[in-house]
C-alpha cells in the first residue's frame, strides 16, 4: 500500500522540479544549437556579444554611438534615423545583442554592474576610442545607469529613453515607488515582485499555464496606448529583419535573466550618481512619454527633480514605443550631439 504512495509522491516532486528547473540554452555556434550570423567579439571571461554597425563608417565617424536595446529585442531594433542626419553629423551607430539575447551567449550571473563592463569591452574590441555616446531604450536604460555609475569616465554623452525604473530602488520615497506600482496591472505587479524577491520561481511563474503573468510577454494590449497598438499592428505586418532571433537560445536565458537583474537589488540608487559632465563636456538625457503605461512617468520625474543636470524631456501623444517614430529619434538625437 505504500509503495503506489512513495512512488507518486517521487512522480510529484520530479514534476515540481522539472517545473522550476529551465531548460538549458540553445547556444549559437554550439552543436544543435541556432547558427552565428552576425559578427562577435569575444569577451574576456568568454562569452561572445554579436553586434551591428550601422551609419557611416566607424573610422570617419564625429559621433559613435551605442545603442543597448530593450525587454524582448535585440540589436535589430528600430530606431530610425534618416540617412541624411547621419551624414550630415558623420553618425556611427553600434548596436549589440545584450547577453542570452540574439546571437549573445548567456550571462548566467548577470547584474546590472556587469551591463556596464560588457559596454566597455565592446567599444575596446572594436577600438571606438576612448570615449563615446550611449543610447538605451527602455530596459536597456538600466545598462545606462550602470555606464553612469561604474564607466563614467567612457562616456561622451548618455540617453535614457522610455527608461526602465525598479519598484526596489533605496533611495526613491516608498510612497512613489508603491503608487507607480499599483498602476500597473495586477499579473505584471506579482511578476515584478517574484523577480525581485524569489527569482529562482520566476521561471515557472512565467512559464505556468493557470494565468497571464506578464503583459509584456503575452504582448496583451494592457500596457499599450492607442499609438503603440497602431506601431504593435504595423510591425505584425511588416517584421523587422533579424527580430526572429531574439529569443532563439530560451525565454529564461534572454527575457527572465534580464528582470531578475533589473529588479535584484542594485549596488546604488540612481539618485545617487554623480553629474559625469560638471564642466559641461556632455550631457546626459531622459525622454519620458506621457502616454507610457509601460513605465510610470512619476518615478522618472522623481530621479529628474533629484538629478537636475539630467535634461529630462516630457513626450505627450506618445506611448511606450516613442523609438519607432523617426522624427522623435531624430529629435533625441540631436539633443544629445548638438544642442
Amino acid at each position: 500500500m505504500m509503495l503506489p504512495v512513495f512512488v507518486a509522491i517521487l512522480v510529484c516532486l520530479g514534476y515540481i522540479y522539472r517545473s522550476f528547473k529551465p531548460p538549458p540554452p540553445r547556444i549559437c555556434g554550439v552543436p544543435n544549437g541556432p547558427p552565428v550570423t552576425s559578427p562577435r567579439i569575444k569577451l574576456s571571461d568568454g562569452r561572445h556579444l554579436a553586434y551591428r554597425e550601422s551609419g557611416v563608417d566607424r573610422a570617419n565617424a564625429n559621433y559613435k554611438i551605442i545603442v543597448v536595446h530593450g525587454f524582448n529585442s535585440s540589436k535589430d531594433m528600430e530606431f530610425p534615423v534618416s540617412k541624411d542626419l547621419i551624414e550630415d553629423l558623420g553618425i556611427y551607430f553600434l548596436s549589440f545583442d545584450r547577453a542570452g539575447y540574439g546571437e549573445s551567449d548567456p550571462h548566467p550571473s548577470r547584474t546590472v554592474k556587469s551591463e556596464a563592463y560588457d559596454i566597455q569591452e565592446l567599444a575596446d574590441k572594436l577600438k571606438i576610442g576612448p570615449k563615446f555616446f550611449v543610447l538605451g531604450v527602455s530596459l536597456g536604460g538600466y545598462s545606462i545607469y550602470s555606464c553612469l555609475k561604474y564607466i563614467p569616465h567612457r562616456l561622451a554623452g548618455a540617453v535614457l529613453v522610455v527608461p526602465f525604473v525598479s519598484y526596489w530602488w533605496t533611495r526613491v520615497p516608498r510612497n512613489i515607488l508603491n503608487k507607480a506600482l499599483e498602476l500597473m496591472p495586477k499579473n505584471d505587479q506579482w511578476t515584478f515582485k517574484v523577480a525581485h524577491y524569489a527569482p529562482w520561481l520566476l521561471y515557472w511563474w512565467l512559464t505556468q499555464k493557470l494565468f497571464t503573468s506578464s503583459s509584456m510577454i503575452s504582448r496583451t494590449s494592457a500596457l499599450s496606448s492607442d499609438r503603440d497598438l497602431a506601431i504593435q499592428k504595423k510591425r505584425s505586418e511588416h517584421p523587422r529583419p533579424g527580430m526572429e532571433k531574439v529569443r532563439q537560445q530560451g525565454d529564461h536565458e534572454c527575457l527572465h535573466r534580464d528582470m531578475i537583474a533589473g529588479f535584484a537589488t542594485w549596488e546604488f540608487d540612481p539618485t545617487e550618481l554623480e553629474n559625469p559632465f560638471a564642466e559641461g563636456e556632455g550631457s546626459v538625457h531622459m525622454w519620458q512619454a506621457m502616454e507610457d503605461r509601460v513605465i510610470p512617468r512619476e518615478i522618472n520625474q522623481y530621479i529628474s527633480q533629484k538629478l537636475p543636470w539630467i535634461k529630462y524631456h516630457e513626450v505627450p501623444h506618445y506611448g511606450h514605443l516613442l523609438n519607432a517614430d523617426e522624427h522623435k529619434c531624430e529629435e533625441i538625437i540631436k539633443a544629445l550631439l548638438v544642442e
